[in-house]
């Protein structure tokens, strides 16, 4: 019986969840399976795949082949290079000690650079909601201040005589008879 590690949709139409399963590779995508080993959601961001790494482990070590999807998800999460570590154990090229060291180190690596991803994208949307409101109330006050000026009256002039003169008119011709 040939054994694959494979995704079994669920969720609803347009979000879709999928079970991470171990199925025999002749039953249907969503029938019958042997194990569920976690969950897949796609529609997060970074999505979020959870599941049993022991377990899985154990299953690609008895010989189950995943998926390609499935086999890229247990690359990002590290049980392929466990079992890359634990096949250099097997023929003696290291120690078990040096490969479960060399695991944890790569894991909190991973695990860092996840959750940096996961804190910039928290940020950069934060900023972005910060830069929104400012231009928001930007425009807001902008158009307070037409409206302001729309609403407020010109300054009116008093008529003045035709004989009569203002004082600027006044103090222009007298810069006019000095200047000449």
């Amino acid at each position: 019986m040939a054994v694959k590690i494979r995704l079994a949709r669920r969720g609803r139409k347009k979000a879709a969840q999928f079970d991470i399963v171990v199925a025999d590779s002749r039953s249907p995508r969503d029938g019958r399976f042997i194990e569920k080993l976690g969950t897949y959601d796609p529609n997060t961001n970074p999505a979020s795949i959870n599941f049993d790494g022991d377990k899985a482990f154990d299953w690609i070590m008895k010989g189950a082949q995943p998926t390609d999807t499935v086999r890229a998800m247990l690359s990002y999460r590290g049980v392929l290079y466990r079992k890359h570590l634990q096949l250099g154990v097997i023929k003696g090229a290291i120690s078990q000690e040096v490969a479960d060291q060399r695991y944890t180190e790569w894991k909190e690596q991973k695990d860092n650079k996840i959750e940096s991803k996961r804190t910039s994208l928290g940020t950069a949307k934060d900023d972005a909601r910060v830069a929104r409101l400012a231009a928001e109330t930007k425009v807001k006050e902008a158009r307070a201040e037409a409206l302001r000026k729309k609403n407020t009256p010109a300054p009116v002039e008093a008529p003045t005589a035709e004989g009569e003169t203002t004082d600027a008119a006044a103090s222009a011709e007298t810069t006019e008879e000095a200047g000449a």
